[in-house]
């Protein structure tokens, strides 16, 4: 792969993730997660079986399904590029909208598309909802129903982006310019949160002055004690560095010295009072209480005593409990965590080893899981894949409960 279209620069620890170091090995140890019961509960999957025709390892009673190809049409819809981040939006008529990121160059198609369904679970329209920005990686979905869309680049911005199309999306500059990762949002207390990509990255919190409108409020960053993992919030003084000669070369990152590193911020999501969240370059998943701001790492690849999670993204959690985690290299899988720590595979892609899983996200009724292989598995120029997303069926709450 060209280095235009590489995924990822290489996550590389510095003299800056010490501090990162020691406070996840003083909040190591997984906990059981106030209001996730079938989250403490022993994961009970079993063993995944061969690959289907698609190529995707699944357990008994589960089926897959392909959704789009990039650079094909789906229901007359040219499919973007390098799907990325993704969530699905309950429709009126009982159908349901699966949005979805292009982590693209914005010349070969950044933004973010949109495939509608019916009811019956049949293809209805595909559509764009968002375009002319660049590296959309992922994001989050929101309370009131638009698509956040994040970009992955220096001084990125973030967009609210209607999955209907109906609405212009809006850049949503006061939630910072950096290297944006996701966001997630905490519809009790009214606050975003929002990860980097970074080696050196940090955790922010946005809080807007008229939720849920977000075109104002104040930027923070997490400063977390590494004996309690008490976290305290710290304004962000300029939420747009390179809007000034003065603080170009001032990232937002670095703008509060006693702020904490995290090694790789990726997925993000909310459920229940807890924010979870991974960090790749140190393969982790990390829980927030919002109601206490105490944090504590759940996974480390390098302590679980099942560590078959590794390459740790994005993160999405069923209407169980569950916390899935795709991979980013790894086995290409989407793995389920419990409380003690414990990963197992829900589903492996094989025969991809170039790409990465992205963009896991359940339809309303929780019983089909929507994600993407970002860079395959059809080579369509030089030998290059452009992704593909696929669709899995299946009694996901009795599997994940």
């Amino acid at each position: 792969m060209s280095t235009l279209l590489t995924r990822r620069h290489v996550l590389t620890a510095g003299t800056q993730l010490a501090g990162a170091a020691a406070l996840s090995s003083a909040l190591g140890g997984a906990a059981l997660l106030a209001g996730h019961s079938a989250a403490a509960a022993p994961l009970q999957i079993g063993p995944l079986q061969a690959p289907d025709a698609l190529g995707i390892r699944l357990p008994v009673g589960f089926r897959s399904r392909l959704i789009a190809i990039s650079l094909l049409p789906v229901a007359g819809y040219t499919w973007h590029i390098f799907p990325d981040g993704g969530a699905t939006f309950a429709q009126p008529d009982a159908g349901w909208i699966y949005v979805s990121n292009s982590e693209s160059p914005g010349p070969l198609g950044g933004g973010a598309s949109a495939i509608r369904f019916a009811a019956d679970g049949s293809i209805v329209s595909a559509y764009r909802i968002l375009r002319d920005t660049n590296n959309n990686c992922a994001g989050g979905p929101t309370p009131w129903g638009t698509w956040l869309s994040c970009e992955e680049r220096a001084f990125g911005f973030t967009y609210e982006c209607d999955p209907t199309g109906a609405t212009a999306p809006r850049r949503r500059s006061a939630l910072g310019a950096f290297q944006h990762e996701a966001v997630a949002v905490d519809p009790v207390n009214r606050h975003l949160y929002l990860t980097e990509d970074e080696s050196d990255g940090r955790l922010y919190r946005f809080r807007p002055n008229a939720y849920p409108d977000l075109s104002a409020g104040r930027l923070e960053v997490a400063a977390v004690n590494a004996t309690t993992g008490f976290v305290t919030w710290r304004q962000v003084p300029v939420t747009n560095p390179a809007a000034n000669a003065l603080t170009l070369l001032l990232p937002t990152r670095k703008q509060v010295s006693n702020s904490t590193a995290f090694n790789g911020g990726e997925g993000i999501f909310y459920s229940n009072g807890t924010i979870f969240f991974t960090t790749k370059g140190d393969n982790r998943v990390w829980a927030l209480d919002t109601a206490t701001q105490i944090l504590r790492v759940i996974y480390d690849v390098a302590t679980s005593p099942t560590p078959v999670l590794s390459g740790v993204d994005n993160v999405t959690v069923s209407s169980t409990g569950r916390v899935l985690v795709a991979e980013d290299g790894g086995d290409l899988q989407i793995c389920v965590l419990d409380g003690a720590g414990n990963a197992a595979p829900l589903l492996q892609v094989v025969g991809q080893d170039s790409s990465e899983i992205t963009g896991p996200a359940f339809n309303p009724a929780g019983d089909r899981l929507y994600f993407s292989s970002q860079r395959g598995p059809f080579p369509l120029i030089d030998g290059q894949a452009f992704g593909a997303t696929y669709e899995v069926s299946g009694p996901f709450q009795q599997l994940l409960s």
